[in-house]
């Protein structure tokens, strides 16, 4: 089978289509034919230097984590699942998306795929989607009637969350750059904020939650838009998150949160991907696809992401 391989850390030349051996899936696990995965920022953090994925050179030589496609064959102690099924989930840092076929155990976070998406679609909701539910629902507990502002609206976490926010009944303020303010409220936003313009915590009013996923909103200056008892959350960790966690005292009435939502069980993973299929074929959620990429153009994808330009999510096509 072809893969995107890469055997030392580098620029994203170092990914290297080449033909591999196709896996066998064990008892208990279950052979995919991947149709599209993604290239998310992660992607290129894990291709450029050592760190989660080896010291001295890669680990783990095929990238990727979200995946879509159909199971080709399953192990004899599989019940759950049976070949045909076009599934979507996440690989976590098992990787290996990055390839025509993957193993992967029955209990993965994997689920049935929506059936009124593609392939291509599938796989760019999983990341986004599967992030912003357990700060939405778990953490900020959001609620009918709350209001929320969800800074970096127009990436593929925010844009989820936008989506996920109208579904739990919370009125959104988005906050985006200026082309992309029509995109942010095609995806439901009540209000949109141009950050180009003015700068976000002197807009005038007050919210239930902030939602930074673009993290670049502090707690200190969020502290002037948040309503008392409010909740800010943030998807980039800092030393300021840190003292804040630490010493929840300084911080009576107005709470910082933040979760590794990429560390959860792959259970609670499946548990959520099945909730998304729901929310989805309910029509109520919708990917924000960038672009895609065939998987032969893995390198110039990783340098798109890297670029810094991607407004929702890069989708590699695996045919």
């Amino acid at each position: 089978m072809k893969a995107a391989v890469y055997t030392r850390f580098g620029p994203p030349d170092v990914l290297q289509i080449r033909e591999v051996q196709k896996p066998v899936p064990e008892k208990n696990e279950v052979l995919v034919r991947i149709r599209a995965t993604t290239v998310e920022k992660e992607d290129p953090m894990l291709r450029r230097s050592p760190g989660m994925n080896g010291i001295f050179g890669p680990k783990r030589k095929v990238l990727g984590m979200e995946l879509a496609g159909e199971i080709e064959s399953v192990g004899n102690e599989v019940t759950n699942l049976k070949a045909g099924d076009k599934i979507f989930g996440n690989a976590g840092l098992k990787l290996g998306t990055y390839a025509e076929y993957i193993c992967l155990p029955c209990d993965a976070a994997i689920a049935l795929k929506p059936t009124n998406l593609s392939f291509s679609e599938a796989a760019a909701c999983t990341n986004g989607a599967l992030t912003a539910l357990p700060y939405l629902r778990d953490l900020a507990k959001i609620r009918q009637g709350q209001s929320i502002l969800i800074n970096g609206a127009s990436g593929t976490v925010g844009s989820s969350a936008l989506q996920l926010a109208k579904y739990f009944g919370a009125r959104v303020t988005g906050v985006c750059r200026t082309s992309n303010m029509e995109k942010v409220r095609s995806l439901g936003a009540d209000k949109v904020l141009d950050y180009t313009e003015n700068k976000v915590i002197d807009c005038g009013e007050t919210f239930d939650i902030v939602f930074d996923v673009a993290g670049n909103l502090s707690f200190v200056e969020c502290k002037k838009i948040l309503k008392e008892n409010g909740t800010y959350m943030s998807t980039v960790p800092s030393l300021h998150l840190l003292f804040n966690l630490l010493n929840p005292s300084k911080n009576v009435g107005k709470k910082y949160k933040f979760a590794a939502t990429g560390l959860r069980s792959p259970g609670k993973k499946s548990s959520d991907l099945a909730f998304l299929k729901t929310v989805i074929e309910a029509g109520r959620l919708a990917p924000l696809i960038d672009r895609e990429f065939p998987l032969a153009a893995v390198s110039e994808a990783h340098s798109w992401v890297e670029s810094g330009r991607k407004n929702g999510t890069v989708v590699l096509t695996i045919e």
